[in-house]
């Protein structure tokens, strides 16, 4: 399949509307193919920013008079909403509708730790394992440059019990994401760097948890988002992300 045909369907993985074969087809190439990445680079930063832009609009004071003005003779007929009966009924219907809202990012939060780990395990059982291999954080973070539409920094690791390996493009929610391999002892520990919301500044609480026996720890700091996935205990994981975070702190 040449990249015209790779191309026509990049609108469609975008979209999640990919069949999962040719989804999974599609991530392989947009690794391999570094003109395909940058047309994917691009139509991920044209709709990111098409959306930010739809979030900036603010109508007009007098638009918005407008529009109370032609809705405002529809309000009486919903008086009778108030009767005290009705008024249970809605604050029932309200707390269902919470609920399900709560349970589907439940569900959307541990779908994407599933992804992660599945991502972990994919890169050590891989023969190439990562894209970059080198120990100096000098060469990895620069390999990244011009196929992230981000930065990060690598902390210092001299004095530590944990070596750089080295890192990997991934694509994480169709699009493209940093992951750094590092190891402790007979351990790996991989380390996902994706682009969140823009509008982040500082970093969020930790969050902790287990997803199939491994320990992962994430948090958000500047418009990014990290998540740490390891076998190693959770001490291990939370004292790689201590080093992660400092580093972002300089």
């Amino acid at each position: 399949m040449n990249c015209e045909i790779w191309r026509g369907q990049l609108d469609a993985y975008l979209d999640d509307a990919l069949p999962a074969q040719e989804s999974s087809r599609m991530v392989e190439h947009l690794r391999a193919c570094p003109d395909c990445a940058a047309d994917a680079f691009e139509r991920t930063r044209l709709r990111r920013a098409t959306r930010a832009a739809a979030m900036r609009f603010t109508p007009s004071t007098e638009f918005r008079r407008q529009i109370e003005k032609s809705i405002s003779p529809r309000r009486a007929p919903l008086a009778f909403l108030w009767k005290p009966s009705l008024a249970l009924a809605l604050a029932v219907v309200l707390a269902v509708a919470v609920s399900a809202t709560m349970m589907l990012r439940h569900s959307a939060r541990e779908q994407a730790m599933a992804q992660l780990v599945d991502l972990h395990v994919a890169a050590l059982a891989s023969p190439n394992p990562v894209d970059v291999v080198s120990t100096d954080r000098h060469t990895v973070k620069p390999w990244f440059q011009g196929k992230l539409p981000f930065s990060f920094n690598l902390p210092e690791l001299e004095g530590s019990p944990y070596t750089l390996s080295g890192g990997k493009l991934v694509y994480f929610d169709h699009q493209p994401a940093a992951q750094l391999l590092f190891a402790l002892h007979k351990h790996a520990l991989s380390v996902f760097i994706i682009q969140g919301d823009k509008n982040t500044r500082g970093g969020s609480a930790l969050a902790g948890a287990t997803e199939n026996g491994f320990s992962i720890e994430s948090w958000r700091n500047a418009g990014l988002h990290y998540t740490i996935v390891s076998d190693a205990a959770a001490n291990d994981v939370h004292g790689l992300g201590e080093l992660m975070r400092k580093a972002e702190h300089p």
